[in-house]
């Protein structure tokens, strides 16, 4: 059974994982939602943030007043496009142009954007339509920030689900779902070609309801365990959020050169953890 644990506030804790290869950087940050009952003013919530360790922050849509709220607080913030976007910016540079002016321009660099986020877990929607949309849209999106001179400043990508992977357990084995290789493979050089995060959504809430054996819980609850060996690289697990991450590693291999850097959006570790 799913342990949920849940308050009155809407901030999902997220881990972003930053890794390259010349340096690493890591770093807390929390997605902030709108879906809720009694949500605080984004100018409230803004002060919460500042008043911890927070250095970033998702928004899933790009809300003015929330991207307003943000400005002058040194707070990195990634906003989102909807999947429903994903047509038109494919098509038309001029709507990916508009996005940009409509959703960047007037707020940069008072609120400090550092990611765009094109659609949602799209590789994992069956539509495959709308999969092959998702890089001409992300390229457009790229162009768009090139011409406003913020190319350079702000990075372009999309989240997937753990759905895009076929081999999981040992990481050693990890592979991408081959019937998406041909477009996971351009979005992974479109990652490499412009410096962005390849971000992924790792759930260790789904490994463990999979996972019968009794220790497994505090396996993907970073309580004490006596660990995992991948029989393939020897190396030993004491979570599950390190197997998942090394799992990625792997899978990347396959496709392309080591990835520049990495974002890691763990919405959950058992269930949904709402912090604050």
């Amino acid at each position: 059974m799913a342990v949920l644990l849940y308050s009155s506030w809407f901030l999902s804790l997220l881990l972003f994982s930053f890794a390259s290869l010349a340096r690493s950087q890591s770093f807390i940050g929390v997605n902030y939602g709108q879906v809720a009952d009694n949500l605080p003013p984004p100018e409230e919530t803004v002060k919460l943030l500042q008043s911890t360790a927070i250095e970033k922050v998702r928004l899933y849509g790009s809300d003015p007043g929330i991207i307003k709220a943000f400005a002058n607080t040194g707070i990195g913030i990634m906003i989102g496009a909807s999947n429903g976007d994903i047509p038109d910016m494919a098509s038309d540079p001029n709507f990916a142009k508009n996005w940009i002016n409509a959703n960047v321009v007037p707020f940069y660099p008072a609120s400090k954007i550092i990611l765009i986020n094109v659609g949602n877990e799209v590789m994992s929607y069956n539509d495959r339509n709308l999969m092959t949309q998702l890089l001409p849209a992300m390229q457009n999106l790229q162009k768009a920030l090139d011409s406003a001179d913020l190319g350079g400043k702000i990075k372009v990508s999309t989240v997937h689900s753990m759905a895009v992977l076929r081999q999981s357990d040992p990481p050693s084995s990890g592979s991408f779902d081959p019937s998406i290789g041909d477009l996971l493979k351009g979005l992974l050089e479109f990652n490499n070609a412009t410096g962005s995060p390849f971000a992924i959504n790792p759930y260790p809430y789904f490994a463990y309801r999979s996972d019968p054996r009794p220790e497994t819980l505090a396996f993907c609850l970073f309580q004490p365990n006596s660990g995992r060996v991948d029989s393939g690289s020897k190396i030993k697990y004491t979570n599950m959020f390190d197997a998942q991450v090394s799992l990625k590693v792997v899978s990347w291999s396959i496709f392309t050169s080591p990835m520049r850097n990495f974002l890691l959006e763990p919405n959950t570790f058992i269930g949904k953890f709402y912090a604050i």
